[in-house]
């Protein structure tokens, strides 16, 4: 299929973007393409106006500043795959970015297209909400900055406004030695997932958990942070009892259904999940002592 008819811009600023889309009605941001192109040739989105902001100056990059990794809207999956900087600091965004779709889609896909486009199912939302991230958008006001928790507004709605735009992300860091696992499930590597967990675990020397981070994905419109689990895992030493009681509270979570997979059948994929990236993340936090 071809796409519907629609005005090409193609700005070389950050400014200018926000010019475009304040004073185009109906307009869609190009980012990466990954997910926006597939969908303007299904027809599943028909813009009268579609911005290209690949030649946006400003936008590619990935430093750390204060203690906390920032990374640029426009920054390919590819770029952070490779960073050693996020292997170093945050080293579960380069996990999950190993199963964001394949190579070529990631030469392509963007940090902030990503965010932007929120699929249920996708790696780095899932991750962004683990890591506690800033968002950073920008529109005719200025800029502001949006906590991961509160971005998502609804399924596949980021809570921006029309003429706002994403531009960076900043992510905090966890303590050095700290453990981190990403698991997911799909039908093919490549394929959106139907659940992915993502846990972070701050060990202390005698093996206690002081603190977790426990979050779901593919359950429901948006990553799910699951605070019971939390609360299990802390103050507890790392069990295979511990674990499995900490990840059957996801169970209860309200959880979609779809051509994919009943709820019901989430619920148990989210149990499983968690689980085995909470082993795997006490198992790394243990071999770093």
């Amino acid at each position: 299929m071809k796409p519907p008819p629609f005005k090409y811009h193609d700005p070389r600023t950050v400014a200018e973007t926000v010019e475009l889309l304040a004073r185009n009605e109906n307009a869609k941001i190009l980012a990466g393409g990954q997910s926006l192109m597939p969908m303007l040739n299904m027809r599943y989105v028909q813009p009268d106006h579609v911005i290209d902001i690949n030649r946006v100056e400003g936008l590619s990059y990935i430093r750390e500043a204060g203690g906390r990794l920032e990374i640029g809207a426009m920054t390919r999956q590819r770029e952070i795959e490779y960073a050693d900087l996020v292997a170093r600091r945050a080293p579960i965004v380069r996990e999950a970015i190993l199963n964001v779709g394949h190579r070529q889609t990631r030469n392509r896909g963007t940090l902030g297209g990503s965010l932007s486009h929120l699929d249920p199912a996708a790696e780095l939302p899932l991750v962004s909400a683990a890591l506690e991230a800033t968002v950073h958008v920008q529109g005719p006001k200025g800029k502001r900055d949006i906590a991961m928790a509160e971005f998502p507004a609804g399924y596949m709605s980021p809570s921006i406004e029309l003429d706002e735009m994403v531009i960076g992300v900043t992510l905090p860091v966890w303590p050095d030695g700290h453990g981190y696992g990403f698991v997911e499930f799909s039908r093919r590597h490549g394929d959106f997932a139907i659940v992915a967990a993502a846990v972070l675990l701050d060990v202390e020397a005698g093996g206690k958990i002081k603190r977790a981070s426990v979050t779901v994905g593919g359950v429901g419109p948006s990553p799910v942070r699951c605070r019971d689990a939390e609360k299990a895992l802390t103050g507890e030493k790392g069990a295979e009892a511990a674990f499995r009681a900490a990840a059957e509270t996801c169970r209860t979570i309200d959880a979609m259904e779809d051509v994919y997979a009943p709820a019901w059948y989430r619920q148990h994929l989210a149990t499983v999940m968690t689980r085995r990236a909470m082993v795997a993340a006490f198992g790394r936090a243990a071999n770093a002592r």
